[in-house]
């Protein structure tokens, strides 16, 4: 049986191949790891592999920008959603104790994420990195001394590197929500019984008064129920914004289609971005 190639940023034991397995499973899967988001994104698109996963949103951290761009500039379908629960660890080659830790490589959102454990250790340094699974390769494979990684158990595991504490990070409800991402037209089921849909778009409307209150009055007209908003800038038109919305529905449900047609009638340009069942 020939494997689903699955591109994602980052190096193996990242966070987002975690999202891969949680999505899609481990057997029938090969990974296709990326430096940079866009080289997923372009990779999906120039055929390359089967399908994607992105971050879209962090609990702590916020929005994940530039996959939010992307997503308008790749014409690309989300068709299933994830959370992941990140847990950061302290890793270090086998041997080499915390005692004689003095710098630590990751992400600098994960090591943003672990201000309480580098507050009590002043004598750390905190190095970025380009991302978290690469610091545990990069310290695996250089053995620069004194130095350890935060990133995933996954991570350690796959490097052989050791954990020498668990669960770093300041706040425990520190959640990752994923996107798997298919070229278009994606095949895709309708809406089934039984299942809660998500759907995703992105819209603009003039910059006139009352503009974006009448687009959102196209879903709460229906008691279709509005997850989350998000502006961007608008590129090439200084002060105006895109907004990009998350509504429980699926776009070939009755309602939501004549929500849509409404929101059409009154946005400058409409793109829906897919419509998912909602993830765990």
């Amino acid at each position: 049986m020939k494997k689903l190639t699955v591109a994602f940023q980052g190096e193996p034991g990242a966070f987002s191949q975690m999202a891969v397995n949680k999505l899609l499973g481990q057997e029938n899967v090969k990974i296709v790891p990326c430096q940079r988001f866009e080289d997923v994104f372009r990779s999906l698109t120039d055929r390359k592999v089967d399908t994607a996963v992105i971050p879209i949103e962090n609990t702590l951290h916020g929005s994940v920008h530039e996959n939010y761009d992307h997503l308008l500039t790749f014409d690309l379908d989300i068709v299933a959603e994830t959370h992941i629960r990140i847990s950061h660890n302290l890793i270090a080659p086998p041997g080499v104790p915390l005692k004689q830790i003095r710098k630590v490589y990751s992400h600098p959102v994960a090591l943003n994420q672990c201000l309480k454990f580098f507050s009590d250790r002043p004598e750390l340094e905190r190095v970025p990195f380009y991302d978290t699974a690469g610091s545990v390769k990069t310290i695996m494979e250089e053995r620069p001394e004194g130095a350890a990684a935060i990133a995933s158990s996954m991570a350690a595991e796959i490097y052989g590197a050791k954990i020498l504490k668990r669960n770093i990070e300041d706040d425990p409800s520190n959640f990752t929500r994923f996107f798997q991402l298919l070229r278009k037209p994606a095949k895709k089921p309708g809406p089934a019984e039984g299942v809660t849909w998500k759907t995703s778009l992105v819209f603009t409307t003039r910059n006139v008064p009352g503009a974006l209150f009448r687009s959102l009055s196209a879903l709460s007209l229906r008691d279709i129920n509005l997850l989350k908003i998000e502006s961007r800038p608008l590129r090439g038109k200084p002060w105006e914004y895109l907004f990009y919305l998350d509504f429980i529905g699926h776009v070939d449900e009755p309602h939501i289609g004549k929500a849509l047609g409404h929101l059409a009638e009154l946005a400058d340009f409409l793109r829906v971005l897919g419509s998912y069942p909602k993830g765990a």
